[in-house]
């Protein structure tokens, strides 16, 4: 790793912790030449990952338009950074959990739904309005209605009262 001040690649580790639920790495190193000390963080990156797009082609994974895709929807919405990033790593998790090469557009957006609804509601329908092509108000209120009865179900079976 090279020292963002003198660009020395003599550096060295003197701290490792587990961060992001134990899926990355933060390091304290020290450059030997300046003995400048600085952080860099580890992810586990998906590799090899091909998406089927709807057309038929083909592209690689692309964690940054994963990111992209799940901020539009969360515009305006409140969250934590931390919480957001935890959000990227399980979708990225699910996805390898299937252990495949491919994965079509739709079985992704499928994951990213899934996640997102547990996420923010909210983000969910505005996320679901576009993949899903609402056609009309009454496509929309549907879905809202099966996140409701979804939502009521799962307050019902864990004792709790509905506002």
């Amino acid at each position: 790793m090279n020292c963002p001040i003198c660009n020395s690649r003599d550096t060295k580790v003197i701290d490792s912790r587990l961060s992001g639920e134990g899926f990355s790495i933060r390091r304290r190193r020290d450059c030997y030449k300046c003995h400048y000390r600085f952080s860099t963080l580890e992810e586990i990156e998906i590799l090899d990952l091909v998406v089927i797009k709807r057309d038929g082609r083909r592209e690689s994974y692309n964690r940054d338009k994963l990111i992209r895709g799940l901020r539009i929807p969360l515009e305006k919405r409140p969250y934590l950074e931390e919480d957001f990033q935890k959000l990227v790593r399980e979708i990225e998790r699910d996805v390898q959990k299937k252990a495949r090469s491919e994965i079509t557009s739709r079985e992704l957006g499928e994951v990213v739904m899934k996640r997102l609804r547990l996420f923010d509601q909210v983000a969910y329908i505005r996320y679901a309005s576009v993949y899903r092509s609402f056609k009309d108000a009454n496509t929309f209120q549907r879905e809202l209605a099966v996140l409701l009865n979804k939502k009521s179900r799962q307050t019902k079976k864990s004792g709790r009262k509905t506002k």
